[in-house]
This record gives C-alpha cells, structure tokens and sequence, in this order.
C-alpha cells in the first residue's frame, strides 16, 4: 500500500463521516435556531425548551434517512473489502 492510497481510503472514510453526521445533524441545527429565536422573542429563558424538538428532530432523521445512510455504510465497506488484494499487491 503506498502512502497515496493510505491518504485516498482515508479520505473517503472522513468524507462519508461528515456526509452522515451532515444529514443528521443539520435539520437539528435549524430546529435549535427557530426555536431559539422564538425564545429571545417572547423572552422564555429555559433551556430545556429546545431539547425535545431538537432530540425528535434527530430521530425522525434517523428513521428517515437511515436506510440511505447504512447503504452508504455497506457500500464504502464493500468498496475495502474489493480493494485490499490491489492495496496489499
């Protein structure tokens, strides 16, 4: 294996980290940002306000997308799996 496709299987990996973290994590985000702004608002301090909104958010994504995000999963390790004998070779 030479330093070049160390460097290309690692990328890959960290690409495919941040493209599911992305689909997760960014519809909470939004969520925590409305919710924010309806707080400073009408001046409701409380922090546990936009906890749930955001926690359903996460696992409604989860439910969503899950099927997509463990395709992307099982197609990345299918991809090692076909590519060590050219990585070891």
């Amino acid at each position: 294996m030479t330093p070049d496709m160390a460097v290309q299987v690692w990328r890959d990996a960290m690409w495919l980290i941040v493209l599911l973290v992305t689909v997760i994590v960014t519809p909470s985000l939004v969520v925590g940002l409305i919710i924010s702004t309806f707080q400073a608002a009408t001046q409701i301090n409380e922090q546990t306000l936009s906890f749930l909104p955001r926690l359903l958010t996460t696992l409604i994504m989860i439910i969503i997308t899950g099927p997509w995000l463990l395709r992307r999963i099982l197609e990345h390790f299918e991809q090692l799996v076909t590519s060590i004998p050219v990585l070891l070779g």
